[in-house]
């Protein structure tokens, strides 16, 4: 690996920090919707707000060299006149020094999902109004943090937030609406290209990407029904995030198809010039499986995601495009997720010749139920997933691909939104019920090994 490689962890705001009404916090939408519903929520989380110094201590102890973290739009904005909540502004820089004196190098988003409230009751994403303020946010931001940050993202999974939220209706603001979904989808992408033109225009040291939840799609065979599937369902997955972030236009054959039964008057040309002229200077992928499907073949749309972790309950068909598939011969995790690295060596090959962008592959781990009350957790399977998805970007690397970081979800225990904090990602254990102690899993130690040998203690193989 070259010395310059980042390795580190990855976190969300809402997940990690908890003080969800403390020092001028606005609400976000997340602690509205998971109030009113009576859910598990993230008011106190990991605690990072309080322990970050440690956490990022630890980081530095476990060899890692960067930490990729969201700021707090709520944290950050009071109200939707845009006034500062300078506090908000002293936890970063705070934070952003502790980084600094650690030497991890911060590589930070600026939404990974929490609008503010005030914003969802206008309207959310469905709200013309938020790509103004989401500017606006930006700009804050890179004024008052850009000299202790290099490598800045706009957004973390798009298409999460705005399938789950408008289409799905399992996240906030859990509406069931394509339309609402293509709305919703478009105001995202224009921010994000918003975003992008503020940083440039203010000339801020450094480079700018998007985050995307990448699904590389796969075939069940290489008949003319099944390429037209994989092609619907790329479009789906992955198109409208990364080719309208980097190449600067929402794939057109999308918007056709959508256009026959929905209305696209709102996407407007001189903000599509918009798009067109602020693409993104990297990529950062975050990787948990791959999309393998087959033809449609009959029945009603059905996108059902597994909060529950019992196996077998999520299920992915679009009426008259694709229908997602198992394959029987591949292990996945409680709540259904595949565990397939090579998805993951041909997803970055892939993304890299199409878009001709660094890559950085921004989260990837496993969830899984683990027992923390002992003096230490040993999770060999953490390993084995890690050790086979650095693996999979190494060969990436010898393909000639520019991979320039490899961040674990997560440096610790967090929030995993609806599944609670029962659904455990972190190298490190966080004790939710004794005061969030912390304490290293097996994992933690083996990582540090591996980043110290620069990836030569990763067992390394070609993939079938």
């Amino acid at each position: 690996m070259d010395k310059n490689f980042l390795w580190g962890g990855a976190t969300a705001s809402y997940q990690c920090e908890g003080a969800w009404n403390v020092d001028g916090k606005a609400e976000s939408m997340w602690d509205h919707y998971l109030h009113e519903a009576n859910l598990e929520n993230g008011d106190i989380a990991s605690d990072h707000y309080h322990r970050f110094e440690e956490d990022i201590r630890m980081m530095k102890e476990g060899g890692q060299n960067s930490y990729r973290f969201s700021l707090a739009w709520p944290r950050i904005i009071k109200n939707r006149e845009g006034d500062v909540n300078p506090k908000g502004i002293e936890f970063y820089q705070r934070l952003l020094d502790a980084c600094h004196k650690y030497k991890i190098e911060p590589f930070v988003t600026l939404y990974h999902w929490d609008l503010p409230q005030y914003w969802e009751e206008t309207g959310g994403w469905l709200d013309h109004e938020v790509c103004g303020a989401f500017e606006h946010y930006a700009k804050i931001c890179y004024e008052n943090f850009g000299d202790k940050i290099v490598n800045w993202t706009t957004f973390n999974e798009p298409k999460w937030f705005v399938v789950n939220g408008y289409k799905i209706g399992n996240y906030p603001p859990g509406y069931q609406d394509t339309q609402k979904t293509m709305i919703a989808a478009y105001h995202v992408m224009y921010a994000n290209a918003l975003g992008v033109k503020a940083f440039r225009d203010g000339n801020h040291n450094g480079k700018i990407g998007i985050v995307h939840s990448y699904t590389p799609v796969n075939g069940v065979d290489d008949t003319i029904e099944t390429k037209i599937a994989m092609r619907y369902a790329d479009n789906y997955c992955n198109n409208w995030i990364l080719d309208t972030a980097a190449l600067g236009e929402f794939p057109i054959d999308l918007v056709a198809e959508l256009a026959k039964k929905h209305d696209i008057s709102f996407m407007k040309a001189d903000e599509l010039r918009i798009i067109k002229e602020n693409t993104v200077d990297f990529i950062g992928l975050n990787y948990y499986s791959r999309t393998l499907v087959k033809p449609y073949t009959e029945g009603e749309t059905q996108l059902t995601f597994n909060h529950s972790g019992k196996k077998g309950e999520s299920k992915v068909l679009i009426k008259n495009w694709f229908e997602q598939v198992k394959d029987p011969n591949n292990e996945t995790t409680e709540w259904d997720t595949e565990i397939y690295p090579k998805g993951l060596e041909d997803g970055l090959i892939e993304a890299y010749h199409r878009y001709q962008r660094p890559l950085y592959v921004t989260e990837n781990g496993i969830g899984v139920r683990e027992d923390v009350t002992v003096d230490q957790v040993n999770d060999d399977y953490r390993i084995a997933f890690m050790n086979d998805h650095i693996n999979a970007i190494m060969n990436a690397i010898d393909a000639g691909c520019d991979i320039r970081g490899y961040y674990a979800w997560a440096p610790f225990d967090l929030y995993s939104w609806k599944n609670g904090v029962e659904k455990r990602y972190g190298i490190v254990a966080v004790d939710f019920e004794k005061e969030q102690i912390r304490k290293p899993k097996a994992s933690y130690y083996w990582f540090k090994e591996i980043i110290e040998s620069q990836g030569a203690l990763i067992n390394r193989r070609a993939f079938n």
